[in-house]
């Protein structure tokens, strides 16, 4: 729980605020870069607390992406993934703390990059097919929610399965919108019930960066605009294996 407010314009708000504009631009669709948001918030206001103040922020910015690209979301994968996702959210509810935060970090990082390099083989050398085996998606699923709940990491592991589908750029953040959203609503009882990381000081606290979050947003559609389909798996996955670099660094 978060006792006082960051005072404005000292170097916790501006780790924070820095966090809340690159976590508009990944809402918008630049994915890839969640944790370079989460390490900002941490560095603000810890490893738990920043859970806490992250989740209005990152609901925000998916009413946003769902508003945005509605129209380009596939229903077939929200259904794969949201409930082995739900299932892995409980797990890290009631699990995620027993685990030792430095090997967990190292195992998700080293998981990540490993499957990151085989999506780049595969760019290189297409399968005839895409991953098809209830096994793919359910296991992925569980390993977001999981994620999601303990440290707002699911952004990488979700990335992964969207481009082994091999959706089209639009398809990818509009569905990825609807994934979330719907992950973040139902994480938020855990959080105000089981950990207590929202309250009121911790609403107002995220309030205050919702300008920052928006500008992101303004950002990151530009951007995103830009980029052909190609172009945008390229990226997505040369953050996603940098993001995991930067896990182990961390």
């Amino acid at each position: 729980m978060l006792e006082t407010l960051p005072t404005f314009l000292n170097f916790s708000f501006l780790l924070a605020a820095l966090g809340a504009f690159l976590l508009g631009v990944a809402k918008s669709g630049v994915k890839g870069i969640a944790v370079f948001i989460v390490i900002l918030f941490v560095f603000a206001f810890g490893a738990k607390a920043s859970t806490g103040i992250l989740m209005p922020l990152l609901i925000g910015g998916d009413i946003f992406a769902i508003i945005y690209y509605k129209k380009h979301a596939h229903w077939k994968y929200v259904f794969i993934l949201i409930p082995w996702m739900i299932l892995g959210v409980v797990l890290g509810t009631y699990f995620g703390e027993l685990l030792d935060e430095n090997s967990f970090k190292l195992g998700m990082a080293g998981l990540i990059l490993l499957t990151t390099l085989l999506l780049l083989y595969w760019e290189r050398y297409p399968l005839k097919g895409v991953p098809s085996h209830w096994s793919f998606g359910s296991g992925l699923g569980i390993l977001a929610g999981f994620t999601t709940m303990v440290g707002n990491l699911a952004g990488a592991v979700t990335n992964i399965y969207f481009l082994a589908m091999r959706l089209p750029k639009n398809v990818f953040i509009g569905t990825s919108a609807y994934v979330f959203f719907i992950i973040n609503l139902f994480k938020v009882p855990f959080h105000v019930l089981v950990w207590e990381t929202i309250d009121y000081t911790t609403l107002l606290t995220s309030l205050s960066f919702f300008p920052f979050l928006f500008l992101g947003l303004v950002v990151g559609v530009k951007l995103v605009a830009r980029i052909n389909d190609q172009n945008y798996r390229k990226l997505i996955l040369l953050l996603t294996a940098i993001g995991s670099i930067v896990l182990f660094l961390r």
